[in-house]
């Protein structure tokens, strides 16, 4: 018997083709979608899983220093590392700072830390040029994104910071490129005013203390201790927010990159329903342009189901090759994309199945119009 589906498919296979990749296209979106949204999870990850500390001390009734402002005294990392519970503590700073190119601005997440400190958020496996901060002043590790080279210098502030180290990988919550420099510094650049503020404030009678301040206090416990029931504690004596590292994790997630991935899934649905519509609707042309054919197969006997299972089929076969196409498509863009793309197997098979259900439900429509279809309109031409 005479394989329905593969003749007619072979009869228009340019235009097949196309069809299918144009489809392809929509669903390599659609993978792409997917994977930054996979990507600004593993980018919200990537800072935390650097520090490996089990506890953040933040300004009370706030969800610092990420989600919300948070300032703290830097020496309250002492009171902190006095707690019997506490095996090493650090102060630290994040800020966003723009960063000189040639012709532009660059976005970047800076961490100032103390160089001599227990604690270093560099991790050793990501740095692939260059060393770790060794001085107080006027050192900067930088990411392989900034295209900044070792021993450049870079004006921030007041003063200009040396190149001493390249990093790979290493990306804020937001995408932006993480550089770390000393805390020191980095309380200048966040906490002190210019010359002319500083004069204005002393005539009102308001002197600066804020050079003092942290966004917060990173600690690693004992391991015979409990981390919940120490951050329980210490919120109760501190008076200060302390979340854990998995507390942390959450509200990265899910107040930091919530609504970017709300919105990510629902363009997402939006191009799955736009790629099954037109699925069904080339199904559709394709039926109409054959009425006359499936007419005269009814007319001389042929059952509606063997009709039906070649619409069918031509519809999975549509699907599937646009799946193919749309893989293809995707792997070969995704990394053009300015913030990180994770593409994941199991998200491209979770898109098989919907292409394979959505491509049943497309068919149905040119279904119809077979069992509809009136084998007397075969006669007469």
């Amino acid at each position: 018997m005479i394989h329905l589906a593969k003749e007619d498919i072979r009869h228009t296979l340019g235009k097949f083709l196309v069809t299918a990749m144009g489809v392809g296209m929509l669903l390599g979106i659609v993978l792409i979608m997917m994977g930054v949204y996979r990507g600004m999870i593993s980018d919200a990850e990537v800072l935390l899983d650097d520090l490996n500390v089990d506890l953040w001390v933040v300004q009370g009734n706030t969800l610092g220093p990420f989600a919300e402002s948070s300032r703290v005294h830097e020496d309250l990392k002492y009171t902190v590392k006095s707690i019997t519970a506490i095996d090493k503590s650090e102060a630290i700073t994040f800020q966003n700072l723009q960063l000189p190119l040639a012709d532009r601005k660059l976005a970047v997440f800076a961490i100032g830390y103390d160089i001599y400190g227990e604690i270093n958020p560099i991790n050793l496996d990501r740095l692939v040029e260059g060393r770790v901060l060794e001085n107080d002043h006027y050192e900067i590790v930088v990411s392989d994104k900034t295209s900044y080279k070792l021993d450049d210098k870079i004006k921030l502030g007041r003063n200009f910071y040396k190149v001493v180290g390249i990093t790979h990988g290493t990306v804020a919550s937001g995408g932006d490129p993480l550089v770390y420099i000393s805390l020191k510094d980095a309380q200048e650049l966040q906490f002190t005013y210019t010359n002319k503020r500083i004069q204005i404030d002393r005539a009102r009678g308001i002197i600066n203390k804020d050079s003092h301040l942290v966004n917060a206090i990173i600690a690693t416990i004992k391991p015979a201790y409990n981390i919940d029931e120490v951050a329980q504690d210490m919120e109760k004596w501190l008076h200060k927010s302390v979340y854990t590292r998995a507390e942390q994790k959450v509200v990265l997630t899910r107040n930091v990159v919530e609504k970017a991935s709300k919105q990510i899934g629902l363009f997402t649905v939006i191009l799955v329903a736009v790629a099954t519509i037109i699925i069904a609707l080339i199904i559709y042309t394709m039926t109409l342009e054959k009425m006359k054919e499936i007419s005269i197969m009814k007319l001389i006997g042929l059952p509606n189901s063997t009709i039906i299972k070649m619409i069918v089929e031509e519809t999975l076969t549509l699907g599937l090759l646009a799946f193919i196409f749309g893989n293809i498509f995707s792997h070969l863009i995704y990394d053009k994309f300015p913030k990180n793309v994770l593409l994941e197997i199991r998200d491209a098979w979770l898109l098989f199945g919907i292409v394979i259900v959505a491509s049943i439900f497309a068919s149905f429509i040119g279904v119809k119009k077979v069992i509809n279809a009136d084998p007397t309109a075969a006669i007469g031409g």
